[in-house]
């Protein structure tokens, strides 16, 4: 069980919605994990309240996140895109 059983994933065209598909950040070149980590990071945001956050440590702490097994990445093949959350019941 992922915690996502209720995402509603729906296709164009009535095709049957897809899973999520868990994908190892070890898995991917660091070019693509650089991608996959900023693209998240921007849509986020760097506002984080009274503290002043940088891209890039916040994209530092992200990655320590993947590392640590605290956040994952999931493709969903429906939209074709990626996204990182966190693993249910791990980190905060």
């Amino acid at each position: 069980m992922n915690g996502y059983e209720d995402l509603p994933l729906r296709l164009v065209g009535g095709a049957e919605p897809q899973e999520p598909i868990a994908v190892p950040y070890a898995e991917l070149s660091a070019d693509a994990l650089l991608g996959v980590i900023k693209s998240f990071v921007l849509r986020e945001g760097t506002d984080y309240g009274e503290h002043e956050v940088t891209l890039e440590r916040k994209m530092a702490q992200v990655r320590a996140q993947l590392e640590s097994g605290d956040a994952q990445i999931l493709f969903d093949p429906s939209s074709a895109t990626a996204n990182i959350v966190r693993v249910p019941g791990r980190g905060r």
